[in-house]
């Protein structure tokens, strides 16, 4: 509860009035001190009177990528049973406030609010909750409460279409490592028959011992594995336009590019951030969502998700400690790493996991002059945005 300034002084007055009126015998300005002590008192009942609403939200959609339109419905019902809701208020939409009415609303009765929501800047924009604001008639007291939960309006980067995907590098059965483009079949498991399965994949030795017929499950060894390390370093996007690193908002384009390409051509595909989050700080480059024909069926939303959510940060180490992980872990065959101009003294790291990825792809935005062919067996792909990254992209005849 916030009382205004009209009603400290009216308060203020009402102590006075009251105290003259006590200490020098004056029946009259003692009652209007408490004339205005009880007008303040009046006040203070009437604010707190907490209106029941229910509040829903619906955006309109939830997910959107940079520069497209996105909107949020405001539907706000007064389930009270007696009194009218005459009240201000107002939405949060990201670091704008947005006027809901709410003058009148009768009870069982809802008024609907529909705006935009700013999709002009890549991010997650969180929208609410309501803030409602009580006041008296005589403007002596405010007091303002939140109804119902925020929802975030995830803001995705920019996708540009990949034509081109790695096509890997196939085990084969002699030991020896070729780049197989059409994939290679490989035993995996049997599973019981379905009708629909093809007759030729029928386990049949297995069948007469299990007295059930069981069909050989089948992997595509080849299908090569990408994974995105993503630098977000302060160090690596020094320039700043207007506060914001466009180098970083380039890479993150490139990002998405990337993982949405790989999902639709079925290709396994793991997103890395090389500086770990706020939340938790003892792990870098935690993996987003594994997409493709062994990961979850709902597609690159996790990934660009985090590419939503994803900030600058100051640990100048999280590079380094991220290859250490890749060249322990072996988490694919194809690494995409993609940084602004400060981030081209990382390249000798990458250039060291060469024996762990037969193919090394460095992306660079931003930078004034081209990268020089420092490290040897790195593709290395400049490009002053995401759309000319997706442009160069598909035409790197090597990977």
């Amino acid at each position: 509860m916030g009382i205004t300034a009209r009603g400290v002084g009216l308060l203020v007055a009402a102590v006075v009035l009251l105290g003259v009126g006590f200490r020098f015998a004056y029946p009259e300005l003692t009652l209007l001190g408490a004339a205005a002590g009880a007008a303040v008192g009046y006040a203070a009942l009437v604010a707190a009177w907490r209106p029941r609403l229910t509040v829903t939200r619906r955006a309109d959609p939830d997910r959107v990528a940079r520069g497209e339109p996105a909107s949020m419905t405001l539907t706000v019902r007064n389930t009270g049973r007696l009194r009218s809701a005459n009240l201000l208020a107002e939405d949060r939409c990201g670091q704008r406030a947005v006027p809901v009415p709410v003058l009148r609303l009768r009870p069982g009765r809802d008024t609907e609010v529909r705006y935009d929501v700013p999709t002009d800047r890549r991010g997650v924009v969180p929208v609410g909750p309501l803030r409602v604001t009580r006041r008296d008639p005589l403007g002596l007291v405010a007091l303002a409460r939140p109804y119902g939960a925020a929802v975030p309006v995830w803001v995705h980067p920019r996708i540009h279409p990949l034509t081109a995907v790695p096509r890997g590098a196939g085990r084969s059965l002699d030991g020896r490592v070729d780049g197989v483009p059409h994939g290679s079949i490989t035993f995996d498991s049997l599973r019981e028959y379905v009708v629909g399965d093809e007759l030729r994949r029928v386990h049949w030795r297995t069948s007469a011992r299990v007295g059930e017929l069981m069909v050989r499950e089948n992997v595509d060894t080849s299908l090569p594995r990408l994974v995105v390390l993503l630098d977000n370093r302060v160090a690596a996007h020094p320039q700043r336009v207007g506060g914001v690193a466009e180098s970083f908002e380039s890479a993150c384009e490139a990002a998405a590019s990337v993982v949405t390409a790989a999902h639709r051509a079925d290709l396994p595909v793991l997103l890395l951030v090389a500086a770990a989050e706020p939340a938790e700080p003892t792990r870098p480059a935690e993996p987003a969502q594994v997409t493709g024909p062994d990961g979850e069926a709902d597609g690159p939303l996790g990934p660009l998700d985090r590419l939503a959510a994803a900030d600058l940060s100051a640990d100048n180490d999280a590079v380094r400690a991220a290859t250490t992980r890749l060249r322990q872990d072996r988490l694919g065959d194809t690494l995409i790493f993609l940084t602004g101009p400060g981030g081209r003294d990382e390249l000798g790291h990458l250039g060291a996991l060469r024996g762990a990825y037969p193919s090394v792809v460095v992306g660079v935005f931003g930078a004034a002059e081209p990268t020089p062919p420092g490290t040897a067996g790195l593709v290395i792909v400049d490009a002053a945005d995401g759309a000319q990254f997706a442009a160069e992209w598909d035409g790197v005849r090597r990977w």
